[in-house]
């Protein structure tokens, strides 16, 4: 059965019930612990305190879960980092909250995890990398993006192309903090590096797109 099928989701009870996010909750826990390849449903379903019976009415195996995890974790943050006000005018005030937020979601150890998880799995299962993408990086730069036409309109800003100035500004908030620790080669930044990074982000694409008549 090839990866796609075997992610077809066909939820058997509600999705929003008390057991299935404790389900999730033990399986975070193990996939953080032993990586996607190691865990097992037998393992999942010790540290969700479950049922492997009970696991399966839920989720069909352990690719499902997982996708289900990624899901969750990606629309929590866009629910908090990524609710801009497009009547909210102080733009940069916006964007060094945005982006502070942003880097300290990326950094931390388990969301550096997850997301080499994402990228090792991605080949072989590529719906859980389209999933990821979708309501990860894709929902964030769209949400930006959307603040950023509604501060053009304004007469804010002036941009021709709201979705890449979006993806630029993101991509420069991870300059020298994000890698390093998706690499292991760092451990996640303090404030002040964060705070220091995001506000040259910041200064750098006011100077680019802000409009002359704001000036």
């Amino acid at each position: 059965m090839n990866a796609q099928a075997q992610l077809k989701i066909a939820p058997k009870a509600p999705d929003d019930s008390a057991k299935r996010r404790q389900i999730v909750q033990g399986a975070r826990s193990i996939f953080l612990a032993q990586g996607f390849d190691a865990a097992s449903m037998s393992d999942i379903a010790r540290a969700a305190g479950v049922s492997k019976g009970t696991l399966y009415v839920y989720f069909e195996n352990k690719e499902q879960l997982f996708q289900a995890i990624v899901q969750e974790e990606c629309m929590m943050h866009a629910e908090g980092a990524f609710s801009l006000d497009p009547s909210d005018h102080d733009v940069e005030g916006a964007l060094l909250r945005l982006g502070a937020a942003f880097i300290e979601f990326l950094c931390r150890p388990e969301k550096a995890s997850a997301l080499r998880t994402v990228v090792a799995i991605a080949d072989r299962m590529p719906e859980i990398g389209r999933v990821f993408y979708e309501t990860g990086p894709a929902l964030g730069i769209a949400r930006l993006a959307d603040y950023l036409r509604a501060q053009t309109t304004a007469g804010l800003l002036a941009i021709d192309d709201a979705e890449v100035a979006a993806a630029q500004f993101l991509d420069a908030c991870q300059s020298t903090l994000f890698k390093p620790v998706l690499f292991n080669f760092r451990e996640a930044p303090q404030q002040d590096a964060i705070d220091y990074v995001v506000g040259i982000a910041v200064r750098t694409f006011m100077r680019a797109y802000r409009a002359k008549a704001a000036q």
